[in-house]
């Protein structure tokens, strides 16, 4: 690691259960159940405990190596010492790569629920969020903490509004339920839903990556990571079973706004302004949690090279990855004015995935003496991971590739034009080579004239 300062600690455990609440409740549970149930049909509920099985692995994995290498960067960091440079190099670049697209994808989304109206509005909108949302990680951590609060508070209430809504509408379906356990996709629809719907959980990690800024991280992040993911099992269960009860999978599979659709099947117009505000505050904690983790790993990058070294510096005054994060945010506002990102829940799927298989590769080889949990789950969570990864619609999966091996020819080019630029030339190895000794006394003489002629 480069001697680059280090990050202040000012997380405790309710901080960073918030900022993994916050990750991860986000757009996603408004957005995946309806590609989720075109894979699976009702399966989709076997699909969303599968997702969270998975996601449990790959927490407890996350939380066992935070707490021995407590530091900005997540797996991209816990690769690198278990495993070598090039596993951590393949974490950090999906996260880097998949989570990029998520925040464009989030500030999109954001500003359709927000604004509506022509797309260049949604655009404009967007870039202020993205702009508002990196001045705030700007200003230091406890910053980011505090709005994370409020967003997240705001977004759950929401969300419990919908399952009321449906719960007391008294037009409940009982009969969407009649092809579980595997609905209308069979298995591959099962795993492919579990696929889609890992979009919506992926953030729990969210908590280690900023390990360098939690307080006592050996105790603090085992304690915040299983806490916030269980916290959030528990509130996407209630809204998918809501769901499915109100509209049917065939309805949900063919909507692009889920939870509304379901809203107004169960004839619970007057919640749909909840679900629209809850989706658009949602939208702003995950790109607020987004951006905070896409810094840090960034920094954790550009301090081994991996990264251009510029994006390892640290604000002398908020104590923040602050080129990291301009850096990202310049990226993202790019992004939200020239694409539109809102159906890269499988590219993000992809990207992430192979994050938490290193993750759990990287955990399994723990000594006992740092282990908190039995080195199954390790193994159930790496193989889960690359199913999941398998079970993706082919076009993410392609993408993914393709991403891979851009980011990594990139890295061997870049390896190999440093070692060129490091290596001493024919004419420098000369100039610093040893001088020849000269014989000394007549004997001497005689060979140095013999040389000559």
């Amino acid at each position: 690691m480069s001697s680059t300062p280090s990050l202040a600690r000012r997380l405790g455990t309710r901080d960073a259960v918030v900022i993994g609440l916050g990750s991860m409740i986000g757009a996603g549970v408004f957005a995946a159940f309806g590609p989720a149930a075109r894979a699976a049909g009702s399966g989709l509920l076997l699909g969303l405990a599968l997702a969270a099985a998975v996601a449990y692995c790959n927490a407890v994995a996350s939380a066992q190596l935070a707490a021995q290498y407590p530091t900005s960067g997540g797996t991209y960091v816990y690769g690198r010492e278990r495993l070598g440079e090039w596993w951590g190099f393949c974490a950090g670049w999906g996260f880097v790569i998949g989570k990029t697209a998520s925040c464009a994808a989030m500030a999109l989304t954001f500003a359709s629920y927000a604004v509506g109206g022509s797309r260049l509005g949604q655009r404009l909108v967007a870039l202020l969020a993205v702009l508002a949302l990196t001045a705030v990680n700007y200003r230091g951590i406890t910053r980011t903490a505090r709005l994370a609060r409020v967003l997240v508070a705001v977004s759950v209430l929401a969300l419990l509004i919908v399952v009321v809504a449906i719960a007391v509408s008294g037009r409940s379906r009982t009969g969407v339920l009649d092809d579980l356990p595997f609905g209308t996709g069979g298995a591959h629809g099962i795993l492919q839903s579990a696929a889609l719907l890992f979009f919506a959980f992926a953030g729990y990690a969210r908590i280690a990556t900023l390990g360098e800024e939690v307080r006592d991280p050996a105790r603090t992040i085992p304690r915040a990571i299983p806490v916030a993911l269980g916290l959030t099992v528990a509130l996407y269960a209630a809204v998918g079973v809501a769901a499915l009860f109100a509209t049917g999978p065939a309805a949900l599979a063919d909507s692009s706004t889920p939870i509304a659709t379901a809203v107004q099947a169960a004839g619970s117009a007057w919640a749909l302004p909840a679900v629209r505000i809850g989706a658009a505050v949602a939208s702003l904690g995950s790109l607020l949690a987004l951006i905070a983790g896409l810094g840090r790993t960034s920094l954790a990058m550009a301090r081994n090279g991996d990264l251009p070294r510029w994006l390892a510096s640290v604000h002398p005054r908020f104590e923040v990855p602050h080129h990291a994060e301009l850096a990202v945010g310049a990226i993202v506002a790019t992004l939200v004015l020239t694409t539109d990102l809102r159906g890269a829940i499988g590219f993000s799927s992809f990207g992430v995935l192979v994050y938490y298989a290193v993750a759990n590769a990287s955990a399994f080889t723990q000594s006992d003496e740092q282990r908190r949990w039995p080195r199954a789950l390790n193994v159930l969570g790496g193989i889960a991971c690359l199913v999941l990864v398998a079970a993706l619609p082919p076009s993410a999966v392609i993408a993914g590739v393709l991403v891979f091996v851009i980011g990594l020819a990139g890295r061997a080019l870049a390896r190999w034009g440093r070692a060129s630029r490091s290596s001493p030339t024919r004419a420098e190895l000369r100039a610093h080579a040893p001088a020849r000794p000269r014989p000394h006394g007549r004997a001497g003489a005689r060979c140095h004239r013999g040389s000559r002629r």
